[in-house]
C-alpha cells in the first residue's frame, strides 16, 4: 500500500480516501496515516463521487475497469503499463514534462512510467539542456521488489536456504536470484530485446518527445529495494565536466552525490531506501567517444519509481485546475 503511505506522508488534500483491492482482500484493514481503512470491492464504489483514483493492481485490472471509472467522471492515475504508450494518454513525470498536462487529459487517464524510465528520463532531461543527445546506452540493476511481494519473499527464502545449507527454490524467477543476477526482465522478443527493455526505450521517446536512440539491457539483481542504472550518454557537441554537475543539480528531484577524487562518495540502493530523490554519482567523461559522459543513478523504486510519482501527478492536477474539470474524460481512448 505504498500510495496510501505517501498520500498520508504528504498530507494530500483529500476529504475521503477509499482503499480498493482484489476479492481476497475485501474487509482487510490497511493503514492510512493515523487511520485504518477497510478494503472494499471495486464494484461497491460509486466513482461518480470520487475525483481521483490510483490504479496499481496490474494491467488486466486497468483494462477491465478504466472505461467505467472514467465514464463516471473520475480521473485515473494509472501505474500499470497498459496505457503508457497510448498517444491520447499523457505519460507524466512532473519534473520532466508537466507541460503535457496543460491540454488536460482527454480520456480521463494519466499514466506513470516504468520504474526505470523515471530516473532515466529525469537525468536525460537535465543533460539535454547542454546539447542534443545522440545516443544512450543503459544497463539496469533492478531490485526484486520491482517484481512484487512474491519476488521479495523468494529472495529472502533463497538466501535463508543457502545459508542453512538447504535447497533454494525458484518460483517467481526463471533462475535462482540469491547470490546471482538474471540478465532478462520480461519476455524476450524474436529480436532478442526483452519486453522491459522495449518499454523503457519507447517510454523515454514519448516523455522526452524525441527520437533519441536508447539501447537498454535490463538485469535483475539480488537487492530487495532500489533500482540503479549505469548510463553512457553521447551528445552532438562536447560539454564541460562542470556543466554536467550543474545540469543535474538544476533539476528538482535529483541529488548529486559525487566528489572528484573521493572514492567513497557515491550512492547505493541501500543508501537511498526511503528517499524521494534520484541520486546521481560517478559522473565522468566517456573517453571512448568525442562527446560523451558516463554516470550512475539510483533511486527507491517503490517511491519515486512508483507511488511518489503518481501522488506528485495528482498534486499537479490540483495545482493546475483545482476543480479538475480539464482532466475528466471528454472522449474515448479506443
Amino acid at each position: 500500500m505504498g500510495t496510501l503511505q505517501i498520500l498520508a506522508e504528504r498530507n494530500f488534500p483529500a476529504n475521503n480516501v477509499i482503499a480498493v483491492a482484489s476479492e481476497k482482500s475485501v474487509g482487510r484493514p490497511v493503514s492510512f496515516g493515523n487511520k485504518t481503512l477497510k478494503v472494499q470491492r471495486i464494484s461497491n464504489v460509486n466513482f461518480s463521487n470520487v475525483d481521483i483514483s490510483f490504479f496499481c493492481a496490474g494491467s488486466a485490472v486497468s483494462r477491465k475497469n478504466a472505461e467505467a471509472v472514467t465514464g463516471a467522471g473520475c480521473i485515473i492515475i494509472d501505474k500499470t503499463s497498459h496505457f503508457r504508450l497510448n498517444p491520447r494518454v499523457p505519460l507524466i513525470i512532473p519534473e520532466v514534462n508537466l507541460d503535457m498536462l496543460k491540454g488536460g487529459a482527454p480520456v480521463g487517464i494519466i499514466s506513470t512510467p516504468n520504474c526505470i524510465t523515471t530516473p532515466l528520463a529525469m537525468t536525460l532531461k537535465a543533460l539535454s539542456k547542454l546539447s542534443p543527445i545522440k545516443r544512450v546506452v543503459v544497463s539496469t540493476y533492478q531490485s526484486v521488489s520491482g517484481a512484487g511481494r512474491g519476488a521479495i519473499d523468494e529472495l529472502y527464502n533463497q538466501n535463508k536456504a543457502i545459508i542453512e545449507a538447504g535447497v533454494p527454490r525458484s518460483e517467481v524467477f526463471s533462475k535462482q536470484i540469491a547470490f546471482n543476477v538474471i540478465p532478462v526482465i520480461g519476455s524476450l522478443y524474436e529480436s532478442g530485446i526483452s519486453e522491459e527493455e522495449d518499454k523503457i526505450s519507447c517510454e523515454i521517446c514519448k516523455i522526452l518527445k524525441s527520437d533519441i536512440k536508447v539501447a537498454v539491457t535490463c538485469v535483475r539483481v539480488p537487492v530487495f529495494i532500489g533500482h540503479s542504472i549505469s548510463v553512457a550518454c553521447e551528445f552532438s557537441q562536447s560539454i564541460q565536466e562542470e556543466e554536467m554537475y550543474e545540469a543535474f543539480e538544476s533539476v528538482e528531484g535529483i541529488a548529486v552525490l559525487d566528489r572528484k577524487g573521493e572514492s567513497e562518495i557515491f550512492a547505493t540502493p541501500l543508501d537511498v531506501q526511503g528517499e524521494d530523490a534520484v541520486y546521481v554519482s560517478r559522473i565522468r567523461k566517456d573517453v571512448t567517444v568525442k562527446s560523451g559522459i558516463l554516470y550512475w543513478a539510483t533511486t527507491d523504486n517503490l517511491r519515486k519509481g512508483a507511488a511518489l510519482n503518481s501522488v506528485q501527478i495528482a498534486e499537479s492536477l490540483i495545482a493546475i485546475d483545482p476543480q479538475l474539470k480539464k482532466f475528466r474524460k471528454s472522449s474515448d481512448y479506443t
